[in-house]
């Protein structure tokens, strides 16, 4: 019976792909045993089968943590940023991006104390502070170590590359699988559907400008596309068609639909109305008839306003007309 828990060949080939067995020029003597060879470049080669036996390791004490909160990540490099928050977000666990502020993990004053059961961190050397604070208060440290890295208070050290994006990005991925299949949320047998590139740092300026390579794209191939397949837009009048104004009908030539609300519609509506112009001449007269109804419909409401108004202002006028004939008649007295 094979053993469930071995190295796969698509897993050797993706770490292998993404660059996890490249070392650095520089050795530590606690990393020695972590590395198969030396290359004639002078960069050590990390052995892939000890890099699988740490993360293993270290998937089993992530998954006796009952409550995935108490397990904390910490990546202050840019380049696992990302991979550190998709790891906290399908395993729950608490995630220390950015600049790490001393004193989160000793001094109880300060607003972002936490005290967690498990750290992981990305780079034990540029992570030192949360490192030596975890020994202070006695929390096991799992750490992603290149040949280069201290293991000073380090209790699992996962040899791989820790400086590039890819080798990050697929490491988390790796150890986020393990540790969601060891907790039964997803099983072994169908590979899962989370994709590496999700881990992967992206730039926001590269991720910008492929942004704007898409747009340019999408605009040439609009301008290419020829203009029968262009769908036109054709408004119909309620006089003419009998249907509401304003109604709009995507047409393909090709395909000849049925418009709604109107007759069908086989080709260019301009060629169209040059075909058949007495046809259109009594659509026009139709849809000036029809304009003509509502402009007088608008207008009687006029016409009674000032007819009222006129009521109203004759009375005045008489009114101003007998002052004067009463005041010559008081004179002529």
């Amino acid at each position: 019976m094979a053993d469930v828990l071995a190295l796969t060949e698509d897993d050797v080939r993706l770490m292998v792909a993404a660059g996890v067995h490249i070392g650095q020029k520089n050795l530590e003597a606690d990393m020695a045993e972590y590395v198969h060879k030396r290359a004639s470049s002078g960069v050590h080669i990390i052995n892939l089968a000890k890099t699988w036996e740490k993360l293993l390791l270290a998937a089993r004490v992530l998954v006796a943590i009952e409550n995935p909160d108490d397990v904390c990540v910490v990546s202050s490099c840019d380049f696992g940023t990302r991979a550190a928050y998709k790891f906290g977000q399908y395993t729950g666990s608490y995630v220390v991006s950015g600049r790490y502020t001393p004193g989160t993990f000793t001094n109880q004053i300060c607003k972002s104390f936490v005290e967690p059961r498990v750290l992981l961190v990305t780079d034990p050397r540029t992570d030192s502070q949360p490192v030596k604070e975890a020994s202070y208060v006695n929390v096991p440290v799992i750490a992603l170590c290149d040949t280069d890295s201290p293991l000073n208070c380090v209790d699992i050290a996962i040899p791989c590359n820790n400086r590039g994006k890819s080798s990050l990005a697929v490491m988390y991925w790796l150890l986020t699988r393990e540790v969601l299949r060891m907790r039964t949320s997803i099983s072994r047998s169908p590979e899962w559907e989370v994709m590496v590139d999700l881990f992967i740092y992206k730039d926001p300026e590269e991720a910008e400008d492929l942004k704007n390579e898409q747009q340019a794209l999408a605009r040439r191939e609009a301008e290419a596309m020829p203009q029968h397949q262009q769908n036109v837009h054709v408004a119909y009048d309620d006089a003419s068609y009998g249907g509401p104004r304003g109604v709009v009908a995507d047409k393909d030539w090709q395909g000849q639909t049925q418009t709604p609300g109107g007759p069908e519609v086989q080709q260019d509506p301009v060629a169209y109305s040059q075909q058949q112009p007495q046809q259109y001449q009594g659509q026009q007269q139709q849809q000036q008839q029809h304009f003509a109804q509502v402009n007088y419909q608008y207008a009687q409401p006029q016409q009674v306003q000032q007819q009222v108004q006129s009521q109203v202002q004759q009375p005045a006028q008489q009114q101003q007309v007998q002052q004067p004939v009463q005041q010559v008649e008081k004179w002529g007295e």
